[in-house]
């Protein structure tokens, strides 16, 4: 019961987590906007990492020259796919709703069974009927009256598949680095990057910065920080694919959230279409033969 509820307590922060970056778009871009989140993520987790262990130190268990190898590639593979998948989707936010964006990138869940496919992993028939529920329930609620997929759309969509990607990666060097220490240089090498394209393509000024502090304070500290510290508690005792399903949530709570807090609102098709999409998502998680 524990886990179960820090684990809807975290789909909840994450779901409520796309308004405030939509809402983060009216004073800062995208690029700055995650630069400055992620920075603030990476520094949030900081006290947890020394509460948890006094004697932390970086080079501790990296001594030899093969983890220090797996620390390095591992940490930029899982900061570049997080950058990636946020750049995506942030710029998705800009032209699109944030209920649309939730459930959107609420497919990553589909897309991580499908991208195993690559080294032969088993994929349940569940997967697959899940994928093409979800893949209905998508044009239903991309697909305007002209049948063109909207541009926001398309980028969150973009999105969801570095974040099975990111997914992937933590899966494959999470038991080889400590986790909370590969969620914060992450963060660091995510924010880094973010803060380049900040450079190159937008203009950062501090003012904008401290107008949208309310929405970067929330998506940096509690989406990032918070939320991602109380998955890895939860998942301590929590079955990986039960976790997914209450996390699959934070779909439904950007729904509700765009609805109460913006406000934005679905039609009767875009409602179907986040029905058949959840749906999708809770079929793609089973485990039947």
């Amino acid at each position: 019961m524990r886990a179960n509820l820090l684990l809807f307590i975290a789909a909840a922060i994450w779901g409520f987590g796309f308004v405030a970056q939509r809402a983060g778009m009216e004073y800062v871009g995208p690029f700055t906007f995650n630069a400055v989140r992620f920075a603030l993520g990476a520094i949030s987790l900081i006290p947890l990492l020394l509460l948890k262990n006094k004697s932390f130190s970086w080079k501790e268990n990296i001594q030899s020259q093969s983890k220090k190898n797996v620390l390095i590639y591992g940490s930029i593979a899982a900061g570049f796919s997080l950058f990636a998948a946020t750049s995506l989707q942030q710029n998705g936010i800009v032209f699109t709703t944030a209920g649309k964006a939730g459930f959107i990138t609420g497919l990553y869940v589909i897309i991580v069974p499908l991208l195993g496919l690559t080294w032969k992993e088993k994929t349940h028939y569940g997967t697959w009927i899940g994928a093409v529920l979800a893949v209905f329930g998508l044009y239903l609620i991309s697909i305007n009256q002209a049948t063109k997929v909207l541009l926001g759309d398309s980028l969150v969509l973009g999105g969801a598949f570095f974040w099975a990607v990111h997914v992937h990666v933590i899966g494959r060097f999470s038991t080889k680095i400590h986790p909370l220490r590969l969620a914060l240089i992450q963060f660091a090498f995510a924010s880094i990057l973010s803060l380049i394209c900040a450079l190159m393509f937008e203009t950062i000024i501090m003012t904008s910065i401290l107008e949208a502090w309310k929405s970067i304070v929330f998506a940096g500290v509690f989406s990032v920080g918070i939320a991602f510290t109380l998955q890895v508690i939860a998942q301590q005792e929590a079955h990986s694919a039960h976790a997914a399903l209450i996390l699959s949530l934070e779909s439904v709570f950007a729904v509700i959230g765009g609805w109460l807090i913006l406000p934005e609102g679905l039609s009767i098709r875009g409602i179907l279409g986040c029905v058949l999409m959840l749906t999708g998502m809770l079929l793609s998680r089973s485990k039947k033969p």
